[in-house]
């Protein structure tokens, strides 16, 4: 059923008069585009015309709404028993379509000119522009830049030059207590690139940097945590290949599976990048480095009865999408690890590890067994240094085997 259908029969149940009669049609449009079901956009066209007809009792003029008036209506709304659950969310969607078709302005943004707000935006465009990090790094650091301010200064001036690296090591000792041994090496990471700034910037004259304490990090100290062959396979075979989402989550499994790609690279993954004509993938990896791979024929196979059969039909360029409403790509590489626990548990597999990353462990793990060197596995998890492959020599026994000393004294 189109949205033109859906408004139409939601039209004859609720009459529309006021300043929203006119964007009925379009906004039902919108939301059978993002994959509400005929049900929902008949409940959202109720909630509309029920909006409309207060503003035309309280002689309102369209382009003067925003969110203290919703906030208004949705308390009329209260007041008289015709609340519903899914009010909010059809508010924001509608100030979001308004403002996007101009009838109302958008809301203007608060500028924080606060020293705390204008120090932490001098560093953030330093890492952006001079250093060239991504946005994901940038996400990383500044809380724990903002975090360290705050409880070193409080609501008092930034005397920068009054930091001593006591400040340093008991925030450090406090907070790292409370986190993984990875995050607190990011932790210590942060502050070290932010008191280089301040350095580099004349805001203090200390080395502060050389005073931030490391975190130990015994490189190539676990064994890499992987699956067998056989189970690979009896994971890949637990998806419902009969449903969309089975489809999705097979071709998501295949390309953990077969290409050992990160949950980040799969999720950020366009129709634009596949290149079906040369049977390659273009691949956004980290430090937005662009890698192109081979598309095995089972992930490319997998990838066509997916698009062809199981995906919305929608605007976002995302290869791979919700099932649910609003159709849209997934938030973030969190989703992908979700499709693996799911598979993980239908197969009847329960590993200690159970990321996305799971797959790409055993993708390197199992071609090391067969015979794949080293370099052949870093090339094709795109490793930028060879020391991050290392960590699968470990689990090479053949090979260990033939350089490990006699046990002293001879079998037992």
């Amino acid at each position: 059923m189109t949205g033109r259908n859906d408004a139409a029969m939601a039209r004859a149940k609720w009459p529309c008069v006021g300043p929203l009669a006119c964007h009925i049609d379009g906004f039902a449009g919108l939301l059978a585009g993002e994959g509400y079901a005929p049900r929902t956009v008949h409940e959202k066209y109720g909630f509309l015309a029920d909006l409309s007809s207060w503003l035309e009792a309280r002689q309102t003029a369209l382009d003067t709404l925003n969110e203290g008036q919703l906030n208004q209506f949705h308390a009329t709304r209260r007041s008289r028993g015709r609340a519903r659950r899914g009010d909010a969310p059809t508010a924001l969607q509608l100030l979001g379509y308004l403002r996007d078709l101009g009838c109302i302005p958008t809301v203007p943004q608060e500028v924080d000119r606060t020293p705390l707000s204008d120090l932490t935006g001098d560093y953030e465009r330093f890492l952006s522009s001079e250093r060239g990090l991504a946005p994901a790094t940038l996400i990383n650091y500044l809380p724990f830049v903002r975090r360290f301010l705050i409880e070193r200064f409080g609501s008092n001036a930034l005397r920068l030059g009054e930091l001593r690296p006591i400040d340093i090591h008991r925030f450090i000792h406090r907070l790292a207590k409370t986190m993984s041994r990875r995050r607190a090496q990011l932790l210590v990471t942060a502050l070290r690139s932010f008191l280089r700034f301040l350095r580099q910037r004349g805001a203090i004259t200390t080395d502060l940097a050389a005073a931030v304490p490391g975190v130990a990090n015994w490189r190539l100290s676990h064994l890499p945590r992987s699956l067998a062959p056989d189970h690979v396979e009896r994971l890949l075979a637990s998806c419902d290949r009969s449903t969309p989402t089975g489809q999705r989550d097979y071709a998501i499994l295949l390309l953990l599976a077969r290409l050992g790609l990160r949950g980040g690279e799969v999720i950020a993954m366009t129709l634009d990048d596949l290149d079906w004509e040369s049977g390659e993938i273009v691949v956004r990896g980290k430090g937005q480095r662009l890698a192109r791979l081979p598309l095995p024929g089972d992930v490319g196979a997998a990838l066509v009865d997916y698009l062809r059969y199981s995906r919305p039909s929608c605007s976002t360029r995302r290869v791979f999408v919700r099932m649910f409403a609003p159709w849209r790509g997934f938030a973030s590489p969190v989703a992908i690890c979700s499709v693996v626990r799911r598979a993980l548990k239908r197969a009847g597999l329960d590993p200690e590890f159970k990321g996305a990353h799971l797959l790409r462990h055993s993708l390197a793990t199992n071609l090391l067994r067969r015979g794949a060197s080293l370099e052949e596995i870093g090339q094709l998890l795109r490793h930028s240094q060879t020391t991050t492959t290392q960590i699968y020599a470990k689990v090479d026994i053949a090979s260990l085997r033939g350089i490990a000393l006699p046990w002293p004294g001879g079998a037992i």
